[in-house]
């Protein structure tokens, strides 16, 4: 029985080895990972339950008999940096993600640190990466022990995607929590449980959570830390809205909650709105809308919570080759032939309609709806007219139309109009790319006329089809890979139809919202199997919520968005973060005499596209999408006159020069706002040192290549390169007891693999907290703490080399600390345990004095070349001298892993900003210092 307590870091012999004493142990219960590899679960034992005592242990020196080549060496260096998981860089979290971000992505993630509770906003411009920087925001507060539980709340198609980034990149596994699988989840569950109790990490739909019922047991019951994705859609606006508002006003009033919200569009327009989402970060924060000006203390306040960011922000940081060169082009096309006939018809039938009626009444509501519907159907293609033609409007109320008041029929059709036809709402839903109902009862002979013409129609003499047909070939032929974007889920059918015929090389796919999000995932990735390149035509259910970058350089804009923050969608799909090609493409198809396309092209697309030019952000339309097309449907249809995309309708129409003045007031406003809140607290030169020194500690992308590539090799199971970039991996030539690992591990399968992102093809990524990683690096550990099979891993080696002039010996040290935080001053129960620690080289001087070895100098004296063979005899009298030297060395060791640990104290309490007003933070090194490895370098000249 032993009675002796065990600190986090300190080394104890059990069980016939040695272990690590992990910060987990409580009491008498010892959390522990083996001292030379580590299973990935630690091993719990009860000390007075043990046959043999638990003892202290001191890590043995290695062994000069034991003796390798340099290089072997070079390995157990890259093993012992790689199975780092708690680093002792200036960030917990980096040895627990799948990702190296860039520095950057690391601003928001300081600026959260600075505040106890941390309440954030970040609305950096599509594409940048909120999903990574919120990802490491929670990655880190769960790694120094702030956190336990988390919930994303965000619309109900990207849950998948949700899903898959945490876990992929930050290896959190959550639970979907929406109608279709809560009853799953809850099965089972002890009584006065909850799924929000007893599963820590959950994905919920924000339209299953905020039914008052489910919201107020959401709110007594969530995690501790909330992440809001597309926050925007939660601002007090509609009825859907005002329920999604009060949920995160109820969150909010928890003030020891962290709260974590995303958005590309921050100010929708909206000033009500925009302030009500900067009140759940504090409630003071409402009071901005009255404070014109910047220096007030409480816009200063602000700049603490509030992250906004435009790619042309991102330059300074000059990381180089973050983001493609966007190259934009339009294309037109003109009616013709029977084609353009059909369309005056419809433009004939349409204007009736709107005149039929007097204005005001339901009938006069439904007819304009119709008129909308079909205008926008005709001029997405002829498929999509038809199936609007077939479908009466009054389907909307789903046969309950009667059951209705007018008001309520009003109000539905406004709901389904404003989504399905205005492309109004931020929400992406899977029925909005279903054709809206365009027929009347009345006219029910005269739309079977019209349907009959519209299939009778020649896909031969498309003219619109003609020209993407046209403009196509070259942007293919330059090696472009291109999404073709439409509005509805007939024109996805048709064109994809056609393609096919037009693009035999290509392997042409559609994708809609027919599917469901996991449906469009699978079918997007299996795109990496074909052989052909891909060319993909989508609706808008793709410019949310899964990432195009990998496969897709090119969108085309097929059917103009009547939305212009979904043209921005759509292209911040391709033109992201973590695109590898130098540029992209995107390609506007419009009508030159369409006037509908010449409507929206003038008065939305164009006004939004100059803004964003002038500004650098996207500025949604001004509020109220209805009377803002109200005003372009009316200029088309009631003039009845001949117009063209290049007209300018603003010359003599009052209403539609109103709209331009408040384009012009959004623009102001967009202007003063960016001013204001724009986040400049945070400089590269603040951020880079901390980045470095996290990458410093753990490694990089390129170590892990070099590290696995090297490790295979040795193990007899070189990876073969592949035409693509990608590397075949043989894992059934590896060792027998790995081959048994990875196997339980489930990753056998393993066939190519890629070590950049996105991966080429459809190889595995391999980062540094990859499963295949932490096994390799644990095996060979393991056969260096052995002291087997030195010629692939070796504790020792010495070797003659001419590109040293003095004996210049290297020591491989492993460093741990305790680090130990106490969330208040005088709390002494609630101190929290973490270990840190590092793999370090040291060169001794001439002086005979250890110098840290920067890991270039480290690199490149480990690869040194071999000018000659050394005899047994003088490899183990080099590394007995070696050893022997460590009786004086021991206390320069110590006095390094002082220093090394004052570091790590500084980092954190610099990073952690918040914790000096209510914690405190301490650091013990944990002596002896590890000696992993020795290794001597003798010039040739130096004979002995």
């Amino acid at each position: 029985m032993s009675n002796l307590n065990f600190n986090p870091g300190s080394i104890v012999r059990a069980r016939g080895r040695e272990w690590v004493v992990l910060p987990q142990s409580e009491g008498k219960i010892l959390h522990l990972r083996p001292l030379g590899g580590g299973e990935e679960k630690p091993t719990v034992l009860l000390p007075e339950l043990e046959r043999q005592p638990v003892e202290p242990a001191t890590f043995p020196y290695p062994d000069p008999t034991h003796a390798g080549i340099q290089s072997a060496g070079l390995l157990l260096r890259d093993a012992l940096m790689l199975k780092l998981r708690a680093g002792a860089g200036p960030f917990r979290s980096f040895g627990n993600i799948a990702i190296e971000p860039r520095a950057y992505q690391l601003v928001p993630l300081m600026v959260a640190l600075k505040h106890q509770v941390v309440r954030l906003l970040i609305a950096d411009d599509v594409g940048i990466g909120k999903t990574i920087e919120a990802g490491l925001i929670a990655r880190e507060l769960m790694d120094r022990g702030e956190i336990h539980r988390l919930a994303v709340l965000c619309p109900p198609h990207l849950c998948e995607q949700w899903q898959k980034e945490l876990s992929n990149r930050f290896h959190i596994q959550a639970e979907i929590v929406r109608s279709s699988t809560a009853a799953r989840l809850e099965r089972g569950l002890p009584a006065g449980t909850s799924i929000f109790t007893e599963y820590p990490f959950t994905i919920v739909s924000l339209d299953y959570i905020k039914s008052k019922n489910r919201r107020d047991a959401f709110a007594e019951q969530c995690p501790e830390f909330i992440i809001v994705d597309e926050a925007h859609t939660c601002s007090r606006t509609g009825q859907g809205r005002q329920q999604r508002y009060e949920l995160l006003r109820d969150l909010a009033d928890n003030p020891e909650r962290h709260l974590l919200m995303l958005t590309a569009t921050p100010h929708s327009g909206d000033e009500e709105a925009f302030y009500n989402l900067l009140s759940l970060l504090n409630k003071d924060f409402a009071k901005l809308k009255d404070i014109t000006n910047a220096q007030h203390p409480l816009r200063q306040k602000l700049a603490d919570h509030f992250v906004q960011r435009r790619r042309e922000d991102i330059k300074e940081w000059q990381e180089g080759g973050l983001f493609p060169e966007r190259f934009t082009a339009e294309i037109t096309y003109k009616l013709s032939g029977e084609w353009a006939d059909i369309f005056q018809e419809v433009l004939d039938y349409a204007r009736e309609l709107v005149e039929r009626e007097e204005e005001g009444t339901l009938k006069a509501r439904m007819n304009w709806w119709a008129a909308l519907a079909l205008l926008r159907c005709i001029s997405s293609s002829p498929q999509a007219a038809i199936r609007a033609l077939n479908t009466r409007i009054d389907n909307a109320f789903g046969g309950n139309e009667t059951e209705l008041t007018e008001l309520q029929q009003a109000e539905v059709l406004e709901t389904q109009g404003t989504t399905t036809v205005l492309d109004g709402g931020e929400d992406l839903d899977s029925a909005d790319d279903v054709e809206p109902g365009a027929a009347v009862t009345e006219d029910l002979a005269r739309l079977e006329a019209l349907v009959d013409r519209a299939r009778a129609l020649r896909s031969n003499n498309d003219p619109k089809l003609k020209a993407l047909t046209k403009r196509l070939k070259p942007m293919l032929e330059e090696g472009y890979n291109p999404v073709v974007f439409c509005r509805y889920i007939a024109t996805a059918e048709y064109l994809a139809d056609q393609l096919k015929s037009a693009f035999k090389d290509r392997n042409v796919i559609y994708v809609t919202g027919n599917l469901t999000p996991a449906e469009r995932q699978e079918k997007v990735e299996a795109l990496k199997d074909s052989d052909k390149p891909p060319l993909m035509v989508a609706t808008d259910c793709l410019s949310e919520g899964i990432n195009l970058q990998e496969q897709f350089t090119a969108v085309v804009h097929y059917d103009l968005s009547w939305n212009p923050t979904r043209h921005e969608q759509r292209e911040g799909r391709v033109d992201r973060f973590g695109q590898q090609a130098d540029k992209v493409k995107t390609l506007m198809l419009y009508g030159e005499d369409n006037p509908i396309d010449g409507a929206v092209l003038q008065v939305i697309i164009r006004k939004a596209d100059n803004i964003r030019k002038a500004l650098g952000v996207s500025v949604p339309a001004p509020e109220n999408e209805q009377r803002y097309m109200q005003a372009i449907l009316n200029t088309v249809l009631l003039r009845n006159q001949g117009m063209t995309s290049t007209g300018d309708l603003f010359a003599d129409d009052e209403e539609l020069q109103q709209l331009e003045t408040e384009w012009e007031s959004a623009r102001e406003k967009a202007r003063r706002n960016r001013t204001i809140f724009a986040q400049n607290r945070l400089k590269p030169e603040s951020v880079m040192p901390e980045w470095q020194k996290a990458f410093a500690v753990l490694g990089t992308n390129e170590d892990v290549e070099r590290f696995v590539r090297n490790g295979m090799e040795r193990l007899g199971a070189p990876l073969h390169p592949q035409s693509n970039g990608t590397w075949q991996a043989p894992l059934a030539h590896l060792p027998l007891t790995l081959k048994e690992r990875l196997d339980t591990a489930g990753l056998m399968h393993l066939r190519t693999m890629d070590f950049t992102y996105p991966t080429r093809g459809r190889a595995e990524f391999i980062h540094r907290t990859h499963p295949l990683v932490s096994h390799l690096a644990d095996y060979l550990s393991e056969l260096a703490m052995a002291g087997e099979e030195t010629q692939i891993v070796a504790r020792a080696g010495a070797i003659f080399t001419r590109e040293v002039e003095t004996r210049t010996t290297i020591y491989l040290l492993r460093l741990r600390s305790r680090l130990t935080i106490r969330r208040t001053q005088n709390d002494m129960t609630r101190a929290q345990e973490m270990l840190a620690e590092e793999a370090l080289a040291v060169m001794v001087n001439r002086q005979g004095e250890p110098e840290l070895l920067e890991k270039a100098d480290m690199l490149r004296l480990m690869q040194l070349p071999v000018s000659k063979n050394m005899a047994d005899e003088a490899r183990t009298r080099e590394l007995n001298r070696a050893v022997d030297a460590l009786q004086h060395l021991t206390p320069r060791f110590d006095a390094i892993a002082h220093q090394r640990a004052e570091a790590v104290l500084a980092d954190h309490r610099r990073t952690r900003e918040a914790a000096d007003a209510r914690g405190s933070y301490s650091v013990q090194p944990q002596l002896p210092v590890d000696v992993m490895g020795i290794y001597v370098l003798v010039p040739d000249a130096g004979l002995l």
